[in-house]
């Protein structure tokens, strides 16, 4: 199981070859959906450019990816045969980060640096990881409303940041995305009942976002400096 992810830079990942191979795709395909991802902010984090070998030793541009890279590309991966493909990978990330997590360091200038790169990460995440824990670890959708809440904005403002921003569009009462985000998984559009000025039952549709959207307007408002309420300084 291991060898669908490997270890590098002290990283476990997985490339693009083999995700193809694996998922039964074209490479071409799974580098096209890759390159599609580059608005992603922190993009770079997840995926890694490279040259890869193929089945005949030549070396071909690819990709390696992280746990979270591979999240967000398999996400477009559906079916019985995919969803079984994805617990392996799980397991395999699961399994060889734990290897990672327990490796002892060697000497005592290593433990010493270890012990302080934890205590800054610590430090510096722990707002971040405060919002994350109360709103991105909620496996339902959410309403703009409640996320416009949580940055400090009415709903109409924040849907206006966001067409501002090039996220969304208003097309009648209906808020979509544009089409560089469109089926990355960020949002579900269902209908949502409400009596009109005549108090006639209507139907109109309502974009709400789900955990993977809610994690990409973080990031993406995050680059223009735009944090939540719990993370912006006094």
């Amino acid at each position: 199981m291991n060898e669908l992810v490997i270890m590098k830079d002290k990283q476990a990942v997985t490339s693009s070859l083999q995700v193809a191979d694996k998922f039964g795709k074209n490479h071409r395909d799974v580098l096209r959906t890759i390159d599609d991802l580059k608005d992603v902010r922190k993009f770079a984090q997840m995926f890694l450019e490279t040259n890869l070998p193929d089945s005949y030793g030549r070396n071909r541009r690819g990709y390696y990816l992280n746990r979270d890279g591979f999240t967000l590309l398999a996400m477009g991966f559906t079916g019985n045969k995919a969803l079984q493909f994805k617990l392996q990978y799980i397991d395999a990330f699961n399994e060889m980060e734990q290897q990672v997590k327990f490796q002892v360091p060697a000497t005592l200038p290593e433990a010493l640096r270890l012990a302080a790169d934890q205590a800054e990460k610590i430090s510096v995440l722990q707002p971040k990881a405060d919002y994350t824990d109360k709103m991105l670890a909620n496996p339902g959708l959410e309403t703009t409303s409640v996320i416009a809440k949580n940055y400090g904005y009415s709903t109409r403002e924040f849907n206006k940041l966001l067409h501002g921003l090039g996220i969304q569009y208003k097309q009648g009462k209906t808020w979509l995305l544009y089409a560089k985000y469109q089926n990355l998984g960020y949002t579900h559009v269902e209908p949502f009942p409400y009596k009109d000025s005549k108090g006639l039952e209507q139907v109109r549709n309502t974009m709400k976002w789900t955990q993977i959207g809610q994690r990409f307007l973080y990031d993406f408002l995050e680059s223009k400096g735009i944090m939540p309420k719990v993370e912006q300084t006094a």
